[in-house]
């Protein structure tokens, strides 16, 4: 698969991805956030708690479940980006001033594995790092 659609399907998880946390009763406060050091792919609130998600799509789950792509490594990086999202100065993606969050920050994993012919199966890691 070449590299545009690669982009389109992670965009496409990223757009479900969102859907599935707003139905949840999450406020989602930017997507694609980036900076020098890396990008979250969304940035959520979930009552007093900062919701660093990270998002994973595939076609098939030869390889294992999408979710399995997330090293430790990478988690180590979105707890680093998560503090960079708090000090950076400015307004959320959606032109809302930021919040203050008093709670907890977690980060969290949505994989979603989107068999052509099937509808797409979402699975929400809650809390992984």
């Amino acid at each position: 698969m070449d590299s545009a659609a690669n982009r389109a399907l992670g965009d496409y998880g990223e757009r479900l991805a969102c859907r599935y946390l707003r139905d949840r009763g999450l406020r989602v406060l930017e997507r694609n956030w980036r900076c020098v050091r890396g990008e979250i792919d969304i940035v959520a609130q979930d009552g007093d708690c900062l919701v660093i998600c990270e998002v994973k799509t595939r076609r098939s789950g030869h390889y294992g479940a999408p979710f399995e792509a997330v090293t430790r490594r990478k988690l180590c990086r979105l707890r680093r980006l998560a503090a960079l999202w708090l000090a950076a100065d400015g307004v959320a993606g959606e032109g809302a001033p930021r919040p203050a969050l008093r709670g907890d920050v977690r980060i969290d994993v949505v994989s979603i594995l989107c068999v052509p012919g099937r509808p797409p199966r979402v699975e929400h890691l809650r809390g992984v790092a």
